[in-house]
């Protein structure tokens, strides 16, 4: 394994998906506490849902709705100006929220996209939504899911790793964030019964090599390592740990590069009543 972590993690530019509903205000809290704490950018969609057809039945309608988008940003620009923020609005029309999303994360150049968990139920995909589970699969970047109730950590924040690249990049996301916030950070590594003693072994040195790499940081760092279905662990001892935010990898080091995530951060988004950061 090697002995420091992988690239830095930067939240410079972020990118807020917003509906103007119920479903996006938490989102809306997070992007702009996380824009006010790391010095960052903040540009925030509105999408227009259209099409050609639409457009062409009942135009009124597609400006009516245009024009309260327009009013929306107008009243996120004054906000993030109140907050001494750098701000740019962007207006998209298009038939699917989750392309436009994508491809203006893609235009901006953005570190992160920070949207909202829609709903509650007993499977995962529909408990995040479509969209949002789209919006993880295809984006170029990093994706912080807020459920309706939550905002940007004020307790601690949990970093899963397996000891992967991605899961060092994980890490370097996390500790970023903990400096930013000034928060405790626990590194949970999980073991499945299946794993070999060599992967026990390891799981243990991925947690001692992020407590190593922020040894100098004035940051707490709690490691735990525990055995079940990695979902299941990592959820129960964010609730145990009292964390608000959990840091995870798109993908663990088994895991196929699907159409949209790996199954572990799936389910830990539907699972988790906090705010999850998908790390691509």
């Amino acid at each position: 394994m090697e002995s420091s972590l992988s690239p830095v993690g930067r939240f410079e530019r972020i990118l807020l998906a917003a509906d103007g509903t119920e479903y996006s205000a938490g989102a809306e809290q997070a992007a702009f506490s996380m824009a006010q704490r790391c010095g960052a950018k903040l540009f925030v969609l509105r999408v227009v849902l259209t099409n050609p057809e639409y457009e062409a039945m009942a135009p009124e309608r597609v400006e009516a709705e245009a024009e309260a988008a327009r009013e929306f940003l107008a009243q996120l620009e004054q906000r993030a100006d109140d907050a001494g923020l750098e701000y740019e609005g962007l207006l998209r029309h298009g038939p699917d929220p989750y392309l436009e999303i994508v491809e203006a994360a893609e235009d901006t150049k953005v570190d992160v996209i920070v949207i909202g968990r829609r709903t509650r139920s007993d499977l995962a995909r529909l408990m995040m939504g479509d969209s949002t589970a789209k919006v993880i699969g295809h984006a170029p970047c990093s994706v912080f899911v807020v459920p309706r109730a939550a905002r940007m950590p004020e307790a601690r924040i949990l970093v899963a790793t397996d000891g992967s690249r991605l899961g060092d990049t994980a890490a370097v996301a996390a500790s970023s964030l903990a400096r930013s916030c000034e928060l405790p950070l626990t590194v949970v590594s999980v073991d499945v019964p299946s794993h070999s003693e060599e992967r026990r072994k390891e799981a243990r040195a991925a947690i001692e090599r992020v407590r190593d790499a922020l040894k100098d940081e004035k940051i707490e760092v709690t490691g735990v390592q525990e055995e079940g279905r990695p979902d299941d662990v990592i959820v129960d001892v964010a609730k145990r740990q009292g964390a608000d935010l959990i840091v995870i990898g798109s993908h663990g080091r088994t895991g196929l590069q699907r159409l949209l995530m790996g199954s572990v951060s799936e389910r830990v988004i539907g699972q988790a009543e906090c705010a999850v950061l998908v790390v691509k």
